[in-house]
């Protein structure tokens, strides 16, 4: 990085720490489009539903806003996945470099560990040299710490991200989910998607990063609607505390199950869970399966469960004491997790192992929205019940370092979409 980087990215962190945390994105947009000459530069952030981009502008009340959702002075506008240059950037995490009318535009992908947070948007007068083109990667990539550090403070990114409404129950169940649902580490990758039914069914998926172990659960709440995402929070609450009580994993369930059985508001309330727990030295995964469905393990080419004792799900009887396995991963595995929604009713009518197959190739990012995007189309839009996934890819060597290009490792990255 020479001394002009150097100083562009100062003028835009200065910038950004004097504007409010709604005007960040506009700061940094402002002080870019100075500092490249560009004619524009915009942000465009992945909506929740991870099938679209969404511009946010700032229109004040007496401007037209067009086409959008609007909020005050805020606008949201949703632009769809078709399989060009936005997406490519964002499925490849590689800048895509388009000649048009008003100039050359630049899509950089925004990612932070292999979280793709959406695209920074630059219209340049002239053709971008390579050097140039790896300068806004890296200006990207700050922008998504600008993001992540703002929203702490603000409703605004959330807001434009929902392109569909929340209802209460949603609002809760959104708020015990991780906040960043990829993480790529030296010895794995990790993605977690949930695809909500019309009345929210309880699901969740977390995981948390220590030094030499990666923690990890995936639960379904019995029930729907606000009672049951009261329920999952008891039993997500439960988890995290022992967890972070740097309690075992077999007293995190006991502690959980007890939890619910104690504090849930209906009698014989409980909760289906997969808790893990990795030892990143030695790839050992250490299961617990409480009353739910098997892990999958994607491995040379075939997908087979994971034995593992079963126990009853959680809360179901006070007292219950339960029993982990294990399974030792070698390089190149593939451990899948999903909730019933993913297997049950109209959804049993997919081939999940073809599918994890077919997916086998792509990142984790990737493949949780190719498998949910499969989900539903054999059992249509409206789900019956949450379908839930978790993917985490095992290389082994914990401490090796990533190869990372603007906050992913493009070795791991999709490869781009048939044209």
């Amino acid at each position: 990085m020479d001394l002009g980087e150097t100083s562009m990215m100062a003028a835009v962190l200065g910038a950004v720490e004097d504007a409010a945390p709604v005007d960040a994105v506009e700061a940094i947009t402002r002080e870019l489009a100075r500092g490249l000459e560009a004619r524009s530069a915009s942000f465009l952030i992945a909506d929740l539903g991870g099938r679209a981009l969404v511009r946010l502008t700032y229109v004040p009340q007496e401007h037209p806003a067009g086409a959008g959702r609007r909020r005050g002075a805020e606008v949201a506008t949703v632009l769809p996945f078709d399989g060009g240059p936005t997406e490519q950037a964002l499925r490849t995490q590689t800048p895509q470099v388009l000649d048009g009318d008003d100039g050359w535009t630049v899509w950089a992908p925004v990612t932070e560990r292999g979280e793709a947070i959406g695209l920074l948007e630059l219209v340049l007068p002239e053709e971008p040299d390579p050097r140039a083109v790896r300068e806004i990667g890296r200006i990207a990539h700050l922008l998504g710490f600008v993001v992540i550090a703002n929203r702490r403070h603000t409703d605004l990114f959330e807001w434009g991200q929902r392109t569909t409404p929340f209802n209460l129950s949603a609002e809760i169940q959104r708020r015990l989910l991780p906040g960043a649902f990829t993480c790529e580490a030296g010895a794995f990758t990790l993605s977690g998607w949930l695809e909500p039914a019309a009345s929210i069914g309880g699901d969740t998926f977390d995981y948390s990063l220590a030094r030499d172990l990666l923690h990890f659960s995936v639960t379904d709440a019995m029930g729907h609607g606000v009672a049951s995402a009261l329920t999952a929070t008891l039993g997500v609450g439960s988890l995290r505390n022992t967890r972070r009580l740097g309690r075992g994993l077999v007293e995190q369930a006991e502690v959980a199950s007890a939890a619910v059985a104690e504090h849930a508001s209906a009698a014989s309330t409980f909760i289906t869970a997969v808790l893990g727990r990795i030892d990143l030295v030695h790839g050992v995964c250490t299961l617990i399966n409480a009353g739910h469905l098997p892990p999958l393990l994607v491995r040379d080419g075939r997908v087979e469960q994971v034995r593992l004792p079963r126990d009853i799900p959680l809360g179901m009887l006070p007292d219950t004491t339960f029993t982990s396995g294990e399974l030792r991963l070698s390089a190149g595995d593939r451990l899948v997790i999903v909730t019933d929604g993913a297997r049950e009713r109209r959804a049993a009518k997919l081939d999940l192992p073809a599918e994890l197959l077919q997916v086998a190739g792509l990142h984790p990012r990737e493949a949780t929205r190719a498998l949910a995007d499969a989900v539903l189309q054999v059992t249509g839009p409206v789900l019956a019940d949450d379908a839930t996934l978790l993917i985490i890819d095992w290389y082994g060597e914990h401490g090796q370092r990533r190869r990372t290009s603007a906050g992913a490792d493009t070795a791991r990255a999709s490869g781009p979409l048939a044209g």
